[in-house]
């Protein structure tokens, strides 16, 4: 078996520049299908850009990229990948209903009746159903957005800041989903306790490329002695700037 064939997320030297600037250069990833890993880097790194590129919203401009083996911007890739872009836009004019039967409409998702009751009573969003979402807290649309990349029971799960806005008790309500939901997960998120509540590896990037890969216990012995987590990745990201 190749590395593309066993990866749920592979990308292999790719290259994606907006204009003149480059977003990555370079950047290779490979996350066996099932595994859970979190994508971290400074701003600039180029992270949204490469969530963007795994659902197929944005093309290479080489390199190559797969998901779960497809292509990401076919149809059957589509259908099996979820994504949760940072501040998310669910359709304003329409109620959280309303969403929720549009997007799972679009995406197939069988008994959607059901599926949407699950939803609406597991994220605490049933007092809302009827309420347009731009009369919604940003914590009632950041939970609909939730709601929506997942409604299909996706098998490859893309997030960006999927725990911004939240409150604690809902925090802990969406991290109890993810950890439910049999699938391959990359997280994008500055917040490092949050990486390790949701992921179990690590996939640091800097200038659009990959400098350091390997499990959150792996990342967490670079730490030394009273050092943060956090101290150790700037460290390790300093040191790649240096060395370029």
């Amino acid at each position: 078996m190749t590395a593309m064939q066993g990866a749920g997320i592979y990308m292999n030297d790719v290259h994606k520049s907006y204009g003149n600037r480059p977003a990555l250069r370079g950047l290779s990833v490979n996350i066996p299908a099932g595994e859970r890993y979190a994508l971290i880097g400074p701003n600039g790194a180029g992270k949204s850009t490469t969530l963007k590129l795994l659902v197929g919203l944005l093309k290479p401009d080489a390199g190559d990229i797969r998901v779960m083996g497809l292509e990401p911007s076919s149809i059957e890739a589509k259908r099996i990948t979820g994504y949760l872009p940072e501040d998310a836009s669910p359709y304003g004019t329409l109620s959280v209903r309303e969403n929720l039967e549009y997007i799972g409409a679009l995406r197939g998702v069988e008994n959607l009746k059901e599926r949407m009751d699950e939803l609406l009573d597991l994220l605490s969003l049933r007092d809302f159903e009827r309420y347009k979402v731009s009369k919604l807290s940003r914590g009632n649309r950041q939970k609909l957005s939730i709601a929506l990349s997942i409604i299909h029971r996706p098998s490859v799960v893309l997030l960006d800041e999927p725990l911004n806005y939240l409150d604690i008790p809902t925090q802990e309500s969406v991290v109890s989903i993810f950890e439910g939901m049999n699938a391959t997960f990359l997280v994008s998120t500055h917040i490092m306790s949050i990486a390790k509540r949701l992921t179990s590896g690590a996939i640091l990037i800097s200038a659009g490329r990959n400098i350091w890969t390997g499990s959150m216990h792996e990342l967490e012995q670079h730490a030394s002695g009273s050092e943060t987590i956090e101290s150790a990745i700037m460290r390790l990201i300093s040191s790649d700037v240096k060395a370029h």
